[in-house]
């Protein structure tokens, strides 16, 4: 008789099912680095925005805080203006990045003398478990549940 070369079916198996077992506890573990990751980017575009509000504030006095994110967006920045100021990317602007849903409101007449923005999570508990706020103090905020409007009361992002 011939000597057989190879594997048998349950030596097959069991590297399958290992490979199985390794998958099962990888897996989550990436969802939530890619949480996590999303989360983060939510929080450094509302400190941009809040940055932008800023610099958008000084430059025009006379309009305040900017009314929208439009306001601070802008595709031709020669020069800018109060209605683009090119202060934040075209993506930001667009109000979806990382997994995020971005909108911002100015308020308070004219000049506008404060602002809300808010950063939601599109998918829930896929792209983001936390929902970011901040407004005229700078101050980022999060809360467990969606948010629409953002005050002293939101626990600040420590």
């Amino acid at each position: 008789m011939r000597k057989q070369k190879g594997f048998s079916l349950i030596e097959l198996l069991i590297v399958v099912a290992i490979i199985l077992i390794i998958a099962a506890i990888a897996i989550p573990n990436l969802l939530r680095a890619r949480i996590a990751a999303n989360e983060s980017s939510a929080v450094a575009s509302i400190r941009t925005l809040n940055t932008a509000q800023i610099s958008y504030n000084s430059a025009y006095p006379t309009v305040g805080f900017a009314a929208g994110l439009a306001n601070l967006a802008g595709t031709t920045c020669t020069p800018p203006t109060s209605a683009g100021a090119c202060l934040i990317d075209t993506q930001l602007a667009s109000g979806t990045k990382s997994g995020y849903t971005f909108s911002m409101v100015g308020s308070g007449g004219t000049p506008a003398s404060s602002y809300t923005a808010i950063a939601s999570a599109l998918t829930p508990n896929q792209t983001g478990v936390r929902y970011f706020c901040s407004f005229a103090d700078a101050v980022v905020r999060y809360s467990a549940a969606a948010i629409s409007t953002c005050d002293t009361t939101v626990q600040p992002l420590q």
